[in-house]
């Protein structure tokens, strides 16, 4: 078996993009993987295609061995993009082998230590609050709409949800990104006593609509720096977060605020590479690494997971991607003995469940992993190039 040919196709997912990888091989089989080029990877899928002329010949039940030459041959530019497209060719080799074998890809692996994966509602609000129109959903504009949607997501089964500050301007929720350049406040990424104010009533809103037990998690991304980060994890403490999200590429200040914080620290997302993970390990820097799968490769996650597990961290992985990642985000899930819990994307285009021929399950707050061979979803090629994306 031998790898014939690569391409990449990209789709309209609403207010972003949804990328794929297609490996064929020359006896028929097809190997899917899902990428994301929409936030900071612009050019991904050009790096993909610079790489595809090395897979042309390869074995691909031979992953290991592909992706190892991969990165020796971009030794000199490893992480970021280099990084990305290996990890996107990682696993569709992987989706190629469990199929050439008849089995998923978790029984590569030595099969899962769970099937059914504890998922939390991910940008919860977030999304209803500026994309409502186009997701055909009402549009969420106070903290008394936040506070009834998390009833809705708690009487769906779900046990836990993840939100993203929303502070209230001109009577309506608004987005807090300056991290990302998305609104006003970069690059200086300061605090100030409104916005703590406004989080801390956002987060008891939602507290006081579900009650002690529902798991709440703030993602707060790079919008400060480590005195805000501080800031704000005092000023939510009442609510009792199962987590706060922090993304920071600075270890040691990392350790300093989970010392002082007064609830878990999760971060590391954007992390590439056990190499990049190790400093945040050395430093005990958080209680949860948050690994991206999709960013990392499924092999990768899984070392990136073993380190942790050394330094008595569990793990969580970064995913809010289409249903193709969520089945190789679910199938690192299933396979870590130091599993937290698992993010996931429930509003999205409204359109997006066509571009999978299997649409996964969640039963009562749980992601049914699925049991066909390779990730046991495959991408709807017609349903992709129906939808280009737009500029």
């Amino acid at each position: 078996m031998k790898i014939a040919s690569v391409e990449t196709l990209q789709a309209d997912a609403g207010w972003r993009m949804f990328s794929f990888l297609k490996v064929t091989t020359d006896d028929g089989i097809v190997g899917w993987s899902e990428f994301s080029e929409s936030f900071g990877s612009t050019g991904l899928s050009d790096v993909i295609r610079g790489l595809s002329p090395v897979l042309i010949g390869r074995d691909p039940r031979r992953f290991e061995q592909v992706t190892q030459h991969l990165h020796v041959l971009t030794r000199q530019s490893r992480g970021g993009l280099n990084q990305q497209a290996i990890a996107a060719i990682e696993n569709a080799l992987l989706d190629v082998a469990g199929k050439a074998y008849g089995v998923p890809v978790y029984a590569l692996f030595g099969g899962p230590i769970r099937d059914r994966i504890p998922v939390y509602w991910s940008h919860f609000g977030t999304y209803r609050a500026r994309s409502a129109a186009l997701m055909g959903v009402a549009e969420l504009r106070s903290y008394d709409d936040l506070a009834r949607h998390a009833q809705e997501v708690q009487k769906q089964g779900f046990r836990a949800l993840k939100t993203n500050i929303m502070p209230i301007a001109d009577g309506r929720l608004t987005s807090y990104i300056p991290g990302f350049g998305r609104t006003p406040g970069w690059p200086e990424l300061n605090w100030d006593n409104k916005l703590l104010h406004g989080t801390a009533a956002q987060l008891q809103a939602i507290r006081d609509a579900v009650g002690p037990e529902m798991g709440i998690h703030l993602d707060i991304n790079f919008n400060f720096k480590t005195e805000g980060f501080k800031r704000i994890a005092d000023a939510v403490a009442p609510v009792n977060l199962t987590w706060l999200e922090i993304d920071t590429h600075d270890a040691p200040a990392l350790a300093e605020i989970k010392r002082g914080a007064p609830c878990p620290i999760a971060s590391c997302e954007t992390l590439h590479g056990r190499r990049e993970f190790k400093p945040f390990l050395d430093a005990y820097a958080m209680d949860v690494a948050i690994v991206d799968v999709i960013w990392n490769g499924l092999v990768e996650s899984l070392k990136v997971a073993a380190m942790a597990d050394v330094h008595e961290v569990n793990v969580a992985p970064h995913n809010f991607y289409g249903h193709l990642c969520s089945a190789i985000s679910a199938t690192f899930c299933a396979l870590v003995p130091n599993f937290r819990v698992m993010e996931i994307d429930i509003d999205s285009a409204p359109w997006r469940d066509e571009f999978y021929t299997v649409v996964p399950a969640i039963e009562e707050g749980q992601f049914v992993l699925p049991s066909g061979p390779g990730w046991g979803i495959d991408v709807n090629e017609r349903a992709v190039r129906a939808r280009p994306p737009k500029s």
